[in-house]
């Protein structure tokens, strides 16, 4: 991982477990691109602040679109009733219009009230008074988003953390699957782990295919394959089943064959300057990529060199927004899978 990402979550797990200690500080600004760590503070704090007891007299959650600078800092303002401290809480703090009128408080706020300040997709502005006021008496996190390649090895590390091991393709299959968003991994591997046999340490392929839905012969990912193999009978039958679940969603299947080829736009930027890359050339194209991937990259990029593979992405693009809504008049979202997968076999 890109140290600035290890050291945000190294920093907001030493937050959770603080909290869970009952240390806290008197402000926290949580913000940024990634929204799993903002929401896992913010639930960490919200948790374990004020005793369930005391929360009706000593616990303000609001949301910025709802509330003013004023309100909160009124509210943050107050002592506590009967208790130790209060907690007050703004979500979805960048719909504030007055955020910044927050800094009069976050100079000199009183030590028996922890604000928590929470921006979601969006960031305090660093030249200005209110990031310059937590930073001095509170934490700031701002966190960012994962780059393609981390994503792997965000997922091993997170599988560590709970005492368990997922092999590399395991962990590309739920990384293609679920795609870039965090919070879903998470809950989708907690959904997991209950139905695990007690003592598993090892997470293989099966258990990610046979645990969080993915049919093991007609999901996206091996949709993914048969498209970058050109396997035109495979795709179109994956396609049309995959299409045809009760639970299946353009959006998240998009999102994983986009994040298949854009890999693969990468791998083809090295192909260009380098055409027979060392294993030490295509690791560093390739990073987060398990070396048993290598050779279906190398049969995609036969398949679909550099613009072929840019129409793609364009493709996917133009289908993204059909996935959603847009233009589709009565097709179905099976059809509109088939419907991309052919016209990628025919770039």
């Amino acid at each position: 991982m890109a140290k600035g990402f290890s050291d945000i979550d190294s920093l907001c797990r030493g937050l959770v477990e603080d909290a869970r200690k009952g240390v806290f500080k008197m402000v926290y600004l949580l913000m940024g691109e990634e929204p799993y760590y903002v929401d896992m503070v913010c639930d960490a704090i919200v948790d374990n602040c004020i005793d369930e007891s005391e929360r009706d007299f000593n616990q303000t959650i609001c949301y910025g679109a709802d509330v003013d600078a004023d309100a909160v800092i009124t509210a943050a303002r107050r002592y506590p009733m009967f208790a130790q401290r209060q907690l007050v809480v703004v979500k979805e703090a960048q719909m504030m219009k007055s955020l910044e009128d927050l800094a009069y408080y976050c100079e000199k706020p009183l030590d028996s009230t922890v604000l928590v300040i929470a921006l979601h997709g969006a960031r305090a502005d660093k030249r200005k008074s209110l990031y310059k006021a937590v930073s001095k008496v509170g934490v700031v996190v701002d966190s960012v988003r994962l780059r393609d390649y981390e994503l792997p090895r965000w997922i091993a590390s997170f599988f560590s953390g709970k005492g368990l091991t997922i092999e590399p393709d395991a962990a590309a299959l739920l990384a293609e699957h679920v795609g870039e968003d965090l919070a879903k991994i998470a809950v989708e591997t907690e959904k997991m782990l209950k139905n695990l046999p007690e003592g598993s340490k090892v997470i293989t392929s099966r258990d990610i295919e046979e645990n969080i839905g993915i049919s093991r012969q007609y999901n996206i990912f091996e949709l993914s394959k048969a498209l970058a193999l050109k396997n035109a009978p495979q795709a179109l039958k994956i396609a049309a089943y995959a299409g045809s679940q009760a639970d299946f969603a353009m959006p998240p299947a998009i999102s994983a064959l986009f994040f298949r080829f854009k890999r693969l736009l990468k791998y083809e930027a090295l192909l260009s300057s380098c055409p027979n890359p060392s294993p030490e050339d295509k690791a560093r194209a390739l990073q987060g990529v398990s070396p048993y991937f290598y050779k279906e990259y190398d049969a995609a990029a036969r398949n679909y060199p550099l613009t072929k593979c840019m129409s793609v992405i364009s493709l996917l693009k133009e289908y993204d927004f059909k996935g959603k809504g847009g233009d589709v008049g009565e097709a179905t979202p099976e059809e509109l899978l088939v419907e991309l997968s052919a016209r990628i076999l025919n770039i």
